[in-house]
């Protein structure tokens, strides 16, 4: 048991160190962007991120995410000829689906612009967006190599290099050209992206092997056959989070588009250390025993457990601290984000606990099921927002994200529950009767208490459920599996017993 949670530590200490560190540089960055730009330019960035997100999507295939599926099955059967041929097949379509998603990006991008801001005007800066598009489908080939392999400290360096080199060169760009400079800034971050995961790539020495066309063609087949369940998935969300800018946009107007994003940002920000770390190694440990249903329900139980110990805390802290965040982040201006923020909070503790069960579909294969779930989340998402703008204007997007998620969680459950006889472990209905109570007073006290008691209330719940956590965690790990300077601070604060063997 220890050596499974360490491990779930070990790479979440890793791809949320990595994250960490990327965090400071998309403050800086973002930090930047807003001040340059204000929310209105703001606005403008969010929307040609989403188109640019959108077309990767439907470019990509899904198959980083397959790629990653059948490397890490290979690995485990060490199959080092199916791996050649999988990582030979992979990049040869990772590049060829880039440049085809690149060059349909370009043909259209007028009904593009006119899709999106109602006009032509836009539809040099869609074209250009084409390089960016291109760029990060073949990272995201090279990316699945190292994620495959599990090479996790090598894939948390390609990503805080690809995150600064990004940030050094995109300020100047927008500093220097204002809202002309927003899609020349993106094309440079996938740029640099690029540069990052073809040098981790490279490291990795597989072995060659002569591939017939019949097998070529295998290869692909398999490689498509999931990965196009997985970019209807991901072209899901991406057109999801798109839909919600242009509903948000014509509905309202693009400053209060660039408060959705805003909000949106930041609230992904830690909850992401937690889903990086899922998909980095959870997802490839969960593929190799998706044949025993018990073990795919333990290492569920357990990745949902070490989520909800890091993100309580954290996102107890960001509804307390919301208003100072927003300010922090970006600016005085940005003020109507913090609502926002604080309904996207509650929908991210759902997301933390029902994303281990929804890797458990992808990880046994069953992309029919994965793709009708996915389908029928983002309807549900889509449908909320329209409704929730019309009735709440822009709060009505935070209400739409956590009711979204109320469904989905509820949905995946009963799936997985059929699918392997899935049950919530006592630990972890332990954890959400102390973490639930705790964020949804810190969430109503904003509405009905004073900001001084609110805001004591929030940093005592804090504070209280971050020792508990930090506590656990150390319990469920032995002290000598942690760094040495780790095991000093732990021992220091008492966090832990001292090892008696030391």
């Amino acid at each position: 048991m220890g050596k499974t949670y360490g491990q779930i530590l070990k790479s979440s200490a890793l791809i949320g160190g990595s994250s960490a560190v990327n965090v400071c540089f998309r403050i800086v960055r973002t930090k930047a962007m807003a001040l340059i730009l204000g929310p209105t330019g703001f606005g403008l960035l969010g929307l040609y991120d989403s188109i640019a997100e959108l077309t990767r999507s439907l470019a990509g295939m899904g198959v980083k995410t397959s790629g990653v599926r059948q490397i890490a099955e290979a690995v485990g059967a060490g199959d080092t000829q199916c791996i050649a041929r999988t990582v030979t097949t992979l990049r040869r379509v990772a590049f060829c689906s880039g440049g085809l998603g690149a060059l349909l990006l370009m043909i259209l991008c007028k009904p593009v612009s006119r899709l999106t801001f109602g006009d032509d005007k836009h539809a040099v800066a869609v074209a250009l967006l084409a390089l960016a598009v291109f760029f990060s489908d073949v990272s995201d080939g090279q990316a699945a190599l190292v994620q495959g392999m599990r090479r996790i400290s090598d894939l948390a360096r390609m990503s805080i290099w690809g995150a600064f080199y990004g940030m050094v060169l995109s300020i100047p760009i927008v500093y220097f050209l204002g809202e002309r400079g927003v899609v020349p800034s993106l094309v440079c971050v996938a740029a640099m992206g690029i540069l990052t995961s073809w040098w981790y790539a490279r490291k990795i020495k597989v072995e060659r092997v002569a591939t017939s066309l019949r097998e070529v063609i295998a290869e692909t087949s398999a490689l498509l056959k999931l990965g196009l369940v997985f970019m209807a998935s991901g072209l899901m969300a991406m057109g999801s989070f798109y839909l919600v800018r242009v509903i948000v946009l014509r509905k309202l107007d693009i400053e209060a588009v660039g408060f959705y994003s805003a909000a949106w940002g930041f609230g992904g920000l830690y909850v992401g250390f937690i889903l990086q770390a899922m998909g980095a190694d959870f997802y490839p440990r969960l593929t190799a025993v998706a044949k025993d249903n018990a073990e795919c329900n333990r290492l569920v139980n357990e990745q949902a457990e070490v989520g909800l110990l890091i993100a309580g805390p954290g996102l107890l802290a960001t509804l307390t601290f919301a208003p100072l965040v927003i300010q922090l982040f970006y600016s005085d201006k940005f003020g109507p984000a913090v609502e926002i923020l604080r309904w996207i909070c509650l929908g991210m503790m759902l997301r933390v606990t029902s994303w281990p069960m929804g890797f458990m579909l992808i990880a046994k294969g069953k992309g029919t099921l994965f793709f009708w779930s996915e389908l029928a989340s983002n309807l549900v998402y889509l449908g909320l927002v329209w409704l929730g703008v019309v009735t709440y204007g822009l709060k009505g997007t935070g209400l739409a994200f956590f009711g979204s998620y109320v469904v989905y969680w509820l949905g995946i459950y009963l799936i997985v529950r059929r699918l392997s006889g899935f049950r919530w472990s006592t630990t972890n209905l332990r954890l959400a009767a102390i973490f639930l109570p705790g964020i949804a007073a810190v969430f109503v006290g904003w509405y009905f208490l004073s900001h001084i008691a609110a805001a004591i209330l929030g940093v005592t719940l804090t504070l209280l459920t971050g020792i508990y956590s930090l506590r656990t965690l150390c319990a469920l790990v032995p002290l000598e599996r942690f760094p040495k300077l780790a095991q000093k601070i732990i021992l220091f604060f008492r966090l832990a017993p001292p090892n008696p063997n030391s």
